[in-house]
């Protein structure tokens, strides 16, 4: 049971393989041993029918009736699955038969509940036949009781033949016999009034089974981890959804939504992790359903999913549409309270909250009382300065915001391209320079690539010839510095592509697409040859050095974590299984921009007819051509060859012995 144990990691907590053997386990020891074990698997499961079905079992057979009652309680509402439900109704139906008239009204209250809740799934035929032989069973003292037991059974069948389900036919025949058992006459109109629904219920069915027979109904409910059979089983599950959302079968709303209903919560047995889906489904509701329904169902959601901030954005976007304004800021709050890895984002998404619900002064005190928390980052200031600049019309008070915020985050290059972009709308040409000079000065090279690039932009807008040619030259050296240290001057050198990239505008371009590529591809094969000219000092030591190996992305370098960090599980599986690479290896950057450059001609294949008359003018000379591939043994013909050749070779033999014990003209019978 160590396998499943909280807080361990996601792939210790959900692991399958774990789980069948403890539920293996549990089923062959005594109920007090296996209770923890059971208790173990549906808290890890919790929407598993199969686990909470076998604790149910376990428990009914050692007589634990009050402990039975107790697990359905718990489990039965989120696990609608026709299994778990008939272990309800037998166990229901085994624990009030015995009690007359009240234990038989309990059971037909509970198979209402059952079918209220069940009654649309497509394997839920049984489940109506059993209720309706129930019920054809329950003895009538009076006149009355009978009428009234008959109108309960006609209720039922007609309830039962408007669902697509299994043995949909076998129930029409059923409800045929039993209306003309009933009486000739009433059972014409009725089966006239109900055959058109009962074959419009046919025809759905079988477009609804297609659906349905993609669905692995033996899947238990884990987070997704990007597998192929996890993305098949959710876009067959999307489909239903859709096809249920379309009502196919034109029944009336209420129905119809009922039907939805059941689908989504069928749906969210497997897809318990997954946010979209809750969020789709409590999405749907907020429109077909009352807006309580909506709420209850986001809230399920966020105790399944507690960490999953952008269900609580949803949810608190929810409630402010529909004028809740108390209880959205109450969840505005607790992601401040709760994720303190994403306050920032929290911090930005509460100030437009009060700004919208409360007005821009309820935003100006969050702020001031924000920004001072060692967690605040740049994001803010630049949040609350441009709402300040559209809001107020305050330009002033904006670029206060962003002065402030310059003396904590100057080496960000980001706010700084933040603070100049809003410095240009405000034509301030001026103090555009002022800024850039500012943060170009106390940047590290490497940081400051966005910024040169910017302040280019800006001088080629902006500036005179003169101005525009400076900062470009200066740009080069700087940048020049942090890419290469061998002192090649090459990099600060003018080139076409600098005056390509200086006369472009938008999606204007003074050369055609062909030519800016090939600048382009020189200018990246011109930088990548600086950059490594001490490594590779000439083509042919790149090639041929023996002892010539790449440390840079070794197998347990830091740059190799980071980006195994970022790839889906199935590529870092595949990476990390990956041989290590010995000898020499090439820099495929270098080989592609060699090979794009190359002239080299296709070649092309000549057709069978010319290589049929290539043969015949060769005539015997030899055959310096590579080998065709031979062409597949068959056995099969290989063997009538052999039979065919063996049977002249007899026949040939046969002759010949006729030919020398009979000489030409006579004849091997004698008279």
């Amino acid at each position: 049971m160590g396998t499943l144990v909280g807080g361990a990691p996601r792939e210790t907590i959900y692991n399958l393989e774990a789980a069948e053997l403890l539920a293996n386990e549990a089923q062959h020891l005594p109920i007090l041993e296996a209770t923890p074990i059971y208790e173990k698997l549906v808290s890890t499961f919790p929407t598993s029918a199969k686990y909470w079905k076998l604790y149910v079992d376990a428990c009914m057979r050692v007589n634990n009736y009050e402990e039975v009652k107790q697990i359905f309680n718990r489990c039965l509402l989120n696990c609608l699955h026709i299994s778990l439900w008939r272990s309800y109704i037998l166990f229901i139906r085994k624990t009030n038969e015995k009690k007359g008239p009240v234990g038989l009204q309990q059971i037909r209250v509970a198979f209402d509940f059952m079918l209220n809740k069940i009654g649309n799934d497509i394997a839920s035929g049984p489940v109506w036949m059993e209720y309706i032989t129930f019920l054809k069973s329950k003895p009538a003292s009076s006149p009355q009781e009978e009428s009234q037991r008959m109108a309960s059974v006609r209720q039922v069948y007609q309830k039962a033949i408007l669902i697509p389900m299994h043995h949909l036919d076998q129930l029409w025949r059923d409800y045929e016999i039993f209306e003309k058992s009933v009486s000739q006459t009433l059972a014409k109109g009725l089966l006239s009034e109900y055959r058109p629904k009962y074959n419009s219920a046919k025809a759905v069915y079988r477009e609804r089974k297609q659906l349905i027979d993609n669905i692995d109904w033996n899947m238990l409910a884990v987070p997704p981890t990007g597998s192929s059979k996890e993305e098949v089983q959710c876009t067959a599950w999307k489909r239903l959804f859709a096809f249920e959302k379309g009502n196919p079968q034109r029944i009336d709303a209420a129905s119809a939504n009922g039907r939805v209903n059941f689908t989504y919560e069928q749906g969210l047995m497997y897809l318990y992790h997954y946010p979209e889906i809750w969020y789709d489904y409590a999405m749907w509701q907020s429109k077909s359903s009352p807006s309580e329904s909506s709420i209850n169902t986001f809230q399920r959601a966020l105790k399944a999913l507690p960490d999953s901030d952008i269900l609580k954005y949803a949810y608190a976007e929810l409630e402010e549409s529909r004028g809740a304004m108390l209880s959205a800021k109450k969840i505005y709050e607790s992601l401040l309270a709760e994720n303190k890895n994403t306050t920032s984002l929290a911090q930005i998404q509460f100030l437009r909250f009060l700004r919208r619900t409360e007005g821009v002064e309820s935003a100006r005190k969050y702020f001031v009382e924000a920004h001072n928390s060692p967690t605040c980052t740049y994001q803010m200031f630049v949040a609350f300065a441009k709402m300040t600049s559209c809001l107020d019309k305050d330009s002033k008070v904006a670029q206060n915001v962003f002065e402030t915020g310059l003396k904590r985050f100057m080496n960000e290059p980001a706010y700084i391209l933040e603070y100049a972009d809003f410095l240009c709308q405000l034509n301030d040409d001026r103090n555009v320079r002022a800024l850039f000079e500012r943060a170009l000065s106390s940047l590290p090279p490497e940081k400051s690539i966005e910024v040169w690039n910017r302040f280019v932009q800006f001088e080629q807008t902006y500036g005179d010839l003169s101005s525009m040619l400076k900062v470009e030259k200066r740009r080069k050296e700087a940048l020049s510095k942090a890419k290469s240290e061998d002192g090649s001057s090459s990099a600060l050198e003018n080139n076409l592509y600098d005056v390509a990239t200086r006369y472009s505008f938008l999606d204007f371009c003074p050369c055609s697409s062909k030519d800016l590529d090939h600048l382009s591809r020189q200018e990246w094969v011109a930088n990548i040859g600086n950059k490594r000219a001490a490594e590779k000092p000439s083509l042919l030591e790149f090639c041929g050095a023996p002892n010539y190996n790449v440390s840079k992305f070794s197998r347990n370098s830091a740059e190799t974590d980071e980006f195994l960090r970022l790839c889906s599980p199935p590529l870092q599986a595949f990476i990390t299984n990956l041989p290590p690479v010995e000898g020499v290896v090439p820099d495929v950057d270098l080989v592609l921009s060699i090979l794009s450059q190359s002239s080299i001609p296709a070649r092309r294949a000549a057709s069978p007819s010319t290589r049929r008359g290539k043969r015949r003018d060769r005539g015997h000379e030899e055959d310096d051509t590579v080998p065709t591939r031979p062409m597949p043994r068959d056995v099969f013909h290989l063997r009538q060859k052999l039979r065919v050749a063996t049977s002249s070779t007899q026949t040939e033999s046969s002759v010949s012995a006729r030919s020398v014990l009979c000489p030409a003209g006579q004849s091997l019978i004698t008279e």
